[in-house]
């Protein structure tokens, strides 16, 4: 397995029901289209996807980030730079985590945050990252399985099974209607005290 392999299986899952060719990935992706075939082949055979690579063996695969992941490709923070957030400093796992921790972040121009660096899985990610919500997400939390701690993994866990185990459009479903609710909250005017 290489870092890429699992790059390609999460874009492939973040797509889930839509059609999709390999040249398709490549071009988001910003990989050549071999990379992309050559990575199917190893996935196929690791038993991450389905025999035509089409689909996510999500069983399989939700299994390997989780107890391999971390593993195959370890990461270490490095030091202060401006980056692009990931791990628990990035939703949807910074909802659920005080911000007073530490922030992971890939390095990037055209991030703005400052916070320890973290190396992506892939080298392109910084630069495809915010192309795809459900894609960044789930690069997210494949960093907080990577360098999380047992708290932030377990929410990683729970998160993964949102985008994953329920499909991404009633991920997305819940994900809008949250923000119409704090957009509701946001503008809604406070009410006036009795003067009795």
């Amino acid at each position: 397995m290489r870092p890429q392999d699992i790059v390609i299986l999460l874009r492939i899952l973040s797509l889930q029901d839509k059609d999709w060719l390999s040249v398709d990935i490549a071009r988001f992706l910003r990989i050549s289209p071999s990379e992309v075939s050559e990575s199917l082949n190893r996935s196929d055979i690791a038993g991450l996807i389905d025999k035509n690579r089409k689909n996510v063996n999500a069983n399989s695969f939700k299994e390997f980030l989780i107890y391999g992941l971390k593993y195959v490709f370890p990461v270490q923070p490095g030091a202060i730079v401006r980056g692009i957030p990931t791990a628990h400093s990035a939703p949807p796992i910074s909802g659920y985590i005080s911000q007073g921790q530490e922030k992971y972040v890939w390095p990037s121009a055209r991030g703005n945050e400052r916070g320890q660096a973290v190396e992506p899985l892939y080298k392109t990610v910084p630069l495809v990252a915010f192309d795809d919500i459900i894609f960044y997400q789930l690069l997210v939390i494949a960093d907080t399985l990577r360098i999380g701690r047992t708290r932030e993994v377990k929410i990683a866990i729970n998160e993964l099974d949102k985008i994953a185990g329920f499909g991404w459009r009633s991920y997305l479903l819940g994900l809008e209607a949250l923000l119409a609710h704090l957009e509701d909250l946001s503008t809604a005017t406070p009410p006036k005290e009795n003067p009795a």
